[in-house]
């Protein structure tokens, strides 16, 4: 589909972009383990990012997804062949002349963040774009609490959930015949590890979690999980000081922490 309503910003001939809601994918390009492409986060934030634009416009209101920002900042994979990490600095600049140029034109920019490694970033441009009164925020992908009970945990990295929503969005990307845990220690256990030597100096192929119980209908728990909490935090519009949306009429941000 292309002209006005077109779901893609780059399917609207400038003639028809209008003025609609931006809604931006931010992930990554790092390695998941021995199972999962390296692009994994980058394709969670679109998907979020098209569910959300698909229910702002269900509601009337004009919204479109841009292209992926596919480069983050992801030093701690550094180790393993095949990430790219641009850092944290040029990521910063990145988003904040991006969102300058988006919100000439944008009712709103939101970027939606699949990576925990951009969180520095984003908290850093975000609040200057909201300073110079550009309409910019962000949100990361995330579940409500509990998405699969209480005794399921959401894992940090490659495990079980990220496996299992691959596995819903695009099963020949995984590799099953590579399934295999990796450290299964709490993220708060691991972090000041992987703050001191990265995530290979922590375990060797790349795994935090254990993926072996990944199942496509997890997977779309969880997917469905996140875009009920992205919904939830841009309706509620509310943000804190990094400009990330907040969910709930307390202002109160509930969730466990992002997948990365």
């Amino acid at each position: 589909m292309t002209g006005p309503g077109a779901p893609r910003l780059v399917d609207r001939p400038w003639p028809d972009v209008g003025r609609p809601v931006v809604l931006v994918p931010l992930g990554s390009t790092e390695q998941h383990g021995p199972h999962l492409p390296l692009d994994t986060d980058t394709v969670v934030a679109s998907a979020v990012a098209d569910a959300v634009a698909a229910r702002l416009r269900a509601e009337g209101v004009d919204a479109v997804v841009t292209p992926p920002i596919a480069f983050g900042a992801s030093g701690e994979h550094q180790a393993f062949p095949g990430t790219i990490s641009i850092g944290t600095r040029a990521l910063t600049f990145l988003l904040l002349e991006f969102g300058r140029s988006a919100c000439e034109w944008a009712e709103r920019v939101v970027f939606v963040n699949g990576h925990g490694g951009n969180v520095e970033s984003l908290a850093t441009a975000v609040p200057l774009l909201i300073d110079e009164e550009r309409p910019a925020s962000w949100l990361p992908c995330v579940p409500g609490p509990h998405p699969l009970g209480p005794d399921v945990p959401v894992d940090a990295h490659a495990g079980r959930s990220e496996t299992s929503i691959l596995q819903r969005l695009d099963p020949s990307r995984v590799r099953g015949d590579r399934l295999e845990a990796g450290d299964t220690r709490a993220i708060v256990d691991l972090m000041p590890l992987l703050r001191e030597g990265g995530v290979r100096a922590v375990v060797e192929n790349g795994v935090l979690g254990d993926p072996r119980a990944a199942s496509p209908d997890e997977g779309e728990v969880l997917l469905d999980a996140f875009v009920a909490e992205a919904w939830a935090r841009l309706r509620w519009g509310r943000a804190d000081g990094r400009g990330c949306l907040l969910r709930g009429d307390d202002g109160t941000d509930p969730t466990t922490g992002a997948i990365s």
